[in-house]
Formats: structure tokens, sequence, C-alpha cells
């Protein structure tokens, strides 16, 4: 049996998600590509699927922390009521925004961990792996509100078919939002309205004015980590500055012949961002996307490069990352108005 069949009957034996071991196998794989190394792959496969526990409904969140389950497709919980949990991770079939008051116990979020401080809201999307970060026996007292719903809950909806365009469900832990205290008022005003909804008689009206609750407060939280961006105005500079440095040494070493053209994943990866809030601060601060503003990065190496004339414009796209010549011709034609060939013999000029 072949790596992939392997992996593949672990995962339907296990019933987990393939999204949650993509990154032990490849953390193993970079050690060694050789087929020795199989056994340890599965082997950390196996003992984070029976580490990890699947989150299945709202049911099951409230149960464990002992409230009542008003609906059974949505809930808000005011934690303070809530009875300790065991420390333990979870891969969420859920929508879950906590709202911590509190500093508290270390939570770990996918491979990460991330120490809370006050007014802190931390989105969590259907997939992604969560929990706190302690010994599995010891029993930790939830803080501050937490928001669940199940993705069936707002399917057919207008907000059901544009979630996906929250970026910040995407975003890592330490990314988090940082509230105000006026910010933490209107978030507990959108909850304590879902909550009367639920706790109010279920009619014809119910599910619509409870979505449309839970979009007006995802588009304040629009408005809030804008607000983000531009408070830590400074820790965005240096993300900039890191970025320039990063896109002018990857240049001028032989990374983009090895790699290709550096992509937006790979920008954020390497600044310890997750590939949408890179995107976001990048588009708040310059007003280009990330993607945009790599182009332009690229076609700054290209011009100087062009103008050296023993090699030619296939050699330089090539340098470059392109792995097709005519799409470097392409590229540079629609941001500089002028082909390569064009630029070199100072058509651009003209």
């Amino acid at each position: 049996m072949n790596l992939n069949a392997k992996i593949t009957q672990v995962y339907v034996t296990k019933i987990i998600p393939i999204t949650v071991s993509l990154t032990i196998i490849t953390d193993a794989l970079k050690k060694s590509a050789s087929a020795a190394y199989l056994p340890l792959i599965l082997n950390q496969i196996l003992d984070v699927m029976d580490r990890i526990v699947k989150l299945e409904s709202v049911t099951q969140f409230n149960t464990e922390r002992g409230q009542e389950t008003l609906h059974p497709m949505i809930s808000v919980l005011d934690q303070s009521k809530s009875k300790p949990v065991p420390a333990q991770r979870y891969i969420s079939e859920l929508y879950l925004i906590f709202l911590k008051d509190l500093k508290c116990e270390d939570f770990k979020y996918g491979r990460n961990h991330y120490d809370y401080q006050d007014e802190t809201l931390l989105f969590i999307a259907p997939g992604q792996v969560f929990g706190l970060s302690a010994p599995e026996e010891k029993m930790i007292q939830p803080t501050g509100w937490a928001l669940a719903f199940h993705p069936d809950f707002i399917r057919g909806s207008s907000l059901g078919k544009h979630i996906l365009n929250y970026n910040f469900f995407s975003y890592e832990a330490h990314e988090a939002l940082h509230v105000s205290p006026r910010e933490k008022q209107i978030v507990l005003e959108c909850f304590q309205k879902i909550r009367e909804e639920l706790e109010r008689s279920i009619d014809k009206h119910s599910k619509m004015l409870i979505i449309s609750n839970i979009e007006l407060f995802l588009n304040y939280c629009i408005r809030f980590y804008e607000r983000q961006f531009i408070t830590r105005d400074n820790l965005n500079k240096d993300v900039l500055a890191g970025f320039e440095t990063l896109l002018q040494t990857y240049f001028q070493s032989d990374k983009a012949q090895e790699l290709g053209l550096p992509s937006v994943a790979y920008c954020a990866q390497v600044l310890n961002l997750s590939a949408n809030y890179f995107g976001d601060l990048v588009k708040k601060e310059t007003g280009r996307s990330a993607q945009e503003y790599i182009q332009g990065k690229v076609i700054e190496a290209a011009k100087e490069r062009i103008f050296d004339t023993s090699k030619s414009i296939s050699e330089v796209a090539y340098e470059l990352g392109f792995k097709y010549p005519q799409h470097f011709t392409r590229l540079f034609k629609q941001l500089v108005g002028v082909s390569p060939n064009g630029y070199r013999m100072g058509e651009w000029g003209k």
C-alpha cells in the first residue's frame, strides 16, 4: 500500500477531516522524503486524532458547560454561568466567537498558543482546531461570552452566502480583535438581542431576526478590525518594512529561481501572519492588495535586469521566478504599458 492509500485509510477509519493532519504530514516529510518515515507520519496522525474531540453540535457545546439549549442550532452563553470544562482540544463543526473579558489559561488555536488579554474577540470557523493548553485532567472555568451557531442555521440566507467574506474567521489567534470598552458594549448588545430572540417563543420572524443580528455583529467587527489596523500603526509599519525587506532579499537571492514567484501565503508565513490578516493589513496601509504589491516589486526588479543586454528576456523571466516567459511579458506590458523588449529599446519614454 502506498503512502496516500495508507493515510486515506487512517482518515476513513478515524473519521477526522484531512485538514487536521496536513501540517503534521508536512513537518514529518520535511525530515526526509524516505518511506522510512512513513511509520512516524502515521503515528503522529493517530496521536493527534486520539487527542482531539469533535465539537459537532450546539447542544454538545452547551451541555459541556452545564447550560440550557434554547435552540439546537444557535446559542449565546454568559460563561460566568458555565461550569468548569476539561482542558482539551476540539475540531469544531460550528462557527464560534469568544469574547474574553478576563486573563485566562493559554488558549491553543491550531498549532499556536494565544495568551488572552482583557476584552478580546476570537473567531473560529468550522474545520479549525482550538482548545485550552493545560493538563487534560485539569478543569477550566470559562469566562466572558460565547456565540455558537451551526453552518446549517444560516444556509440559504444572505449571511450564509457571504460569510466567507469575513476574513477574520481565517485569522490566527495572535491576530485576534482587541476591543475597546465601547466596542465591547456594542458586542454585548448584539449578543443580548440574539439571546432575547432565543428566550421568546419562536415564530416565523425569529430566524430572520437572529441571522440579521449575527450579520450586524459581524459587520461591526469589520469596523473594529479596521480601527485596530489604524491604532496599531507602528506594528503595521514594522510588518510592511519586513515585507519590503523580504521581497528585496528574495529577488537578490536564488529563491525566485528555486521557488518561483513569491506568493502572498509565502510572505505571510515568513512574517508569522495568516494570509488573510496580512492581506487586509497591506490593503489598509498601502491601498493595494498584497498581490499587487508583490507584482510591483517584481516589475521593479525586472526593470533593473532588462537593461542587462547579455541576458535574453526569457532569462530575465526565469530569474524572477516565472515558469513561462510569456506570462512575464503579459504582466510587464499590463503594468508598464510596453513589452519588456520595448522597455529595453526605450519605447517607454516616448
